[in-house]
């Protein structure tokens, strides 16, 4: 659904306040200014992580500088009641571009890629350095684009066995999707802190499995159709923004 509104919309990284005037970086400018072509006086929607957005206006823009003036702050009701930390497993290209992107439409609070015994995908070093602040870059588009107040951060990467290990938020309810299992979501409690874990094209490992099983995660289906990994994320929240959240 589109939100019926062509203004631009730009995370910054940085206080804002009305009044204020605010320098756009080198990748933001070349976006409005080259991009999508703005001139002196165009509307930009600005938000920063602090729940507000911040109506503004170009002030100057050229090749190499673009201004923006602070004009007003509103509070609009964007963010879903829950706090979701998505556990995806690393998908290959745009698979995991996918899955950010629409994971942070569907309104996740936190994204962990997490690499799994059956994943293909293979990154270290300087390429898992380049990954991660691409995944952040969508993740950042995505929050533009779909209103969003906050931009979700996309934690370091890590094997999902170390994800286990550490997880110490008893309090969080903790679902795992797996086709095998005997219920869904409409036989879980409702809760507003959730943790979802979704495996590799070829699923998670009976090893894996038993592991979240036993350090309280509560495995779950979404039917008899077998999903690809960016689809099954998708389908998850939009189910829990349906049943607990704020879709429908």
């Amino acid at each position: 659904m589109g939100r019926g509104s062509h203004t631009p919309r730009v995370y910054l990284d940085a206080p804002l306040s009305v009044g204020e005037t605010v320098t756009l970086d080198d990748a933001k400018r070349h976006h409005l200014g080259t991009v999508l072509r703005l001139s002196v006086d165009a509307p930009v929607t600005l938000f920063n992580g602090d729940g507000h957005e911040y109506d503004a206006r170009v002030e100057q823009a050229d090749r190499k500088r673009m201004t923006l003036v602070v004009n007003a702050q509103h509070a609009p009701q964007h963010e879903s009641p829950l706090s979701i930390t998505l556990y995806q497993a690393i998908a290959r290209g745009d698979r995991m571009d996918f899955a950010l992107g629409k994971a942070v439409e569907l309104g996740v609070t936190t994204i962990r890629p997490v690499f799994t015994d059956r994943g293909k995908v293979k990154l270290e070093g300087s390429r898992l350095e380049k990954k991660q602040a691409h995944w952040q870059a969508v993740a950042e588009s995505a929050a533009e684009q779909s209103g969003r107040l906050v931009r979700p951060t996309v934690a370091d990467a890590l094997p999902l066995a170390s994800c286990l290990a550490a997880d110490e938020d008893k309090d969080r309810l903790r679902l795992m999707l797996a086709p095998t299992a005997d219920g869904g979501l409409s036989s879980i409690t409702r809760s507003e802190n959730i943790a979802l874990l979704v495996g590799p094209e070829s699923g998670l490992s009976d090893h894996e499995i038993d592991t979240a099983t036993a350090t309280g995660w509560q495995p779950i289906t979404l039917g008899p159709r077998v999903l690809r990994t960016e689809t099954a994320g998708m389908a998850a929240l939009a189910a829990l923004q349906t049943l607990w959240g704020d879709l429908g």
